[in-house]
């Protein structure tokens, strides 16, 4: 499978996934749980599926989250609420944020059960072997409504992405501060970002900054150099290689059909403003892989299923 249809297909359903850690509906059901504020509903939510877990592991499969951020939410988060208790919640949050968001017509159409066994599919064909967090997403239950099991769907491949991608870093000997700032000196997020919400003090950035210097990845001035650039090239080649299986085993005419279907999904997303500037994700600015034209998979799809099944 094409490097560029895979990093497409991440590029629309991550938006998708990313209703989670940003929609209003989530701080809700993590409040009305009983988690206390932001960090403790964000770990929860997302580590549910792999049960009560103790903080290092949290830590661990999250990769770039200093530990002190966990351990001020987890394991204290599965003493307000079980891991199964959150996991109904986040599926009842995703139901009402994406039925407000994308509107009742779009979650109830044909269009939108199509992607969502599409996407189911290739979730389920992702292998998951030695990818924790991506494993923990595939084994939960098919949700009976498209439009959550779309969500649940794009979420196993994001985390099976996700955990490609720290298998990546760690071949590169990037450790989570240290693959941050190479992120940044991409131009890809944003350095205070990213180092306030991952709790890394600025010593340590600084440190990670001048490991880079000395393995000739930056210049004096903070900027990649062309090692630096090859380096980020083979780290970003290899996640998508890494995250290839779901994509080859769903076949190209279907996986174009489906990130047709998920274009203008992603894009009204985009547009809801639910997504903050220098996210932490690193997702590019909007771009022409939310619409479907000539360079990303589903070439041409977007604007017809747009037309047709999305009223933006």
């Amino acid at each position: 499978m094409d490097g560029a249809v895979v990093r497409t297909m991440w590029e629309r359903f991550e938006l998708v996934h990313d209703l989670v850690y940003f929609a209003p509906e989530a701080h809700r059901a993590a409040g009305e749980l009983g988690l206390r504020g932001f960090w403790m509903g964000y770990f929860a939510l997302r580590a549910a599926p792999l049960g009560p877990v103790p903080a290092a592991v949290v830590t661990s499969s999250f990769y770039v989250f200093h530990p002190d951020r966990v351990a001020r939410a987890v394991p204290d988060a599965w003493g307000y609420a079980d891991p199964a208790d959150v996991l109904s919640a986040r599926e009842r949050a995703m139901d009402a944020a994406m039925t407000r968001v994308l509107g009742p017509d779009t979650v109830g159409s044909a269009a939108m059960a199509e992607a969502a066994d599409l996407a189911w599919e290739a979730a389920q064909a992702a292998d998951t072997a030695g990818r924790v967090l991506g494993a923990a997403n595939q084994a939960l239950p098919r949700p009976a409504q498209p439009h959550v099991r779309l969500w649940q769907a794009v979420t196993t491949l994001r985390e099976h992405r996700g955990d490609g991608h720290i298998a990546a870093l760690v071949g590169h000997g990037l450790g989570p501060v240290a693959a941050m700032a190479l992120k940044c000196a991409a131009g890809e997020s944003d350095e205070e970002v990213l180092r306030q919400t991952r709790k890394w003090d600025l010593t340590a950035w600084r440190a990670a900054q001048a490991e880079l210097l000395g393995r000739g990845w930056l210049d004096g001035d903070g900027r990649l150099t062309p090692a630096g650039e090859a380096a980020r090239a083979a780290v970003e080649a290899g996640t998508d290689a890494a995250a290839a299986s779901p994509w080859t085993a769903l076949g190209p005419d279907a996986t174009a059909r489906l990130g047709g279907l998920l274009a203008p999904l992603a894009r009204t997303v985009r547009e809801s403003g639910l997504i903050p500037d220098g996210n932490p994700v690193g997702l590019p600015a909007a771009t022409e892989t939310e619409t479907g034209k000539p360079g990303g998979a589903g070439a041409g799809d977007g604007e017809t299923v747009a037309s047709e099944s999305t009223p933006v």
